[in-house]
């Protein structure tokens, strides 16, 4: 292979980038009375570097390919970090995590006449093989306005 891409240092699991997605549905999505705890500042803004973006579309590209998708966008999912020690001071914030989508490459010996009158109806989906992308910079505080 030519050019083999790096595996980016910002993959998380599928599992992972599951519970980023569910907390946040759960917790952010309604506004919710304000407890009586310190309020930590929140994220309003994710950022990820141009050479980070690039050489992730390069690895999902590639290993896309390698397991029979076309690769064709990607997916920005908002997710929470649990509220654990192990996040530290990301703990119940907001994360941005991305998911590459595609289609599965269909290997077809139908004759090139009848390739013609077929109509590709498969909708682009998420590609559960590849792992997610997160651990872009937050922007807090000051929140960033757009």
């Amino acid at each position: 292979m030519k050019n083999p891409p790096a595996k980016p240092s910002q993959l998380i699991t599928k599992e992972f980038a599951r519970i980023l997605n569910s907390n946040y549905n759960s917790k952010k999505a309604s506004l919710t009375a304000k407890s009586n705890q310190e309020e930590k500042e929140d994220a309003n803004a994710i950022w990820y570097s141009l050479e980070e973006l690039e050489n992730y579309i390069h690895y999902i590209k590639t290993e896309g390919t390698k397991d029979g998708y076309t690769i064709d966008g990607i997916r920005f999912y908002f997710g929470e970090y649990p509220e654990d020690e192990k996040h530290g001071e990301k703990a119940g914030l907001t994360t941005l995590f991305l998911v590459p989508t595609g289609k599965k490459v269909q290997k077809n010996t139908t004759a090139k006449v009848q390739a013609f009158a077929l109509v590709d109806i498969e909708t682009s989906s998420d590609v559960e093989s590849l792992s997610p992308m997160n651990y872009g910079n937050i922007g807090r505080p000051p929140s960033l306005i757009y």
